[in-house]
């Protein structure tokens, strides 16, 4: 069965960095796009990123956020910087390009306080 597991995230000071890591499996992970979506506290589901399956085409609503993926691992990987208090969510990785996606990770908060 398809899983996608978040990791990576955690407390982290205003301005400060976090990678985010989705492991993928029961799935051709190098067949699908992949995105990451957020979602804040009382707030609905915001689309972040997102990668073709392969070469390096990406789509980015946040341009301090850098997705990437190793095909080789079944990886994807959500790199943000100069994070601010507005960044503060739950971030899924999923599988596809349009919400709602059909298959998602249970998700990894992301907080950003001083």
């Amino acid at each position: 069965q398809v899983q996608l597991v978040e990791s990576g995230g955690g407390l982290v000071q205003p301005g400060g960095s976090l990678r985010l890591s989705c492991a993928a499996s029961g799935f051709t992970f190098s067949n699908y796009y992949m995105s990451w979506v957020r979602q804040a506290p009382g707030k609905g589901l915001e689309w972040v990123s997102g990668i073709y399956s392969v070469g390096s085409d990406t789509d980015s609503v946040k341009g301090r956020f850098t997705i990437s993926r190793d095909n080789a691992k079944n990886t994807l990987y959500l790199q943000m910087n100069s994070l601010t208090p507005e960044d503060t969510a739950l971030y899924y990785c999923a599988r596809g390009r349009t919400l709602p996606m059909e298959y998602w990770g249970q998700g990894t908060l992301v907080t950003v306080s001083s």
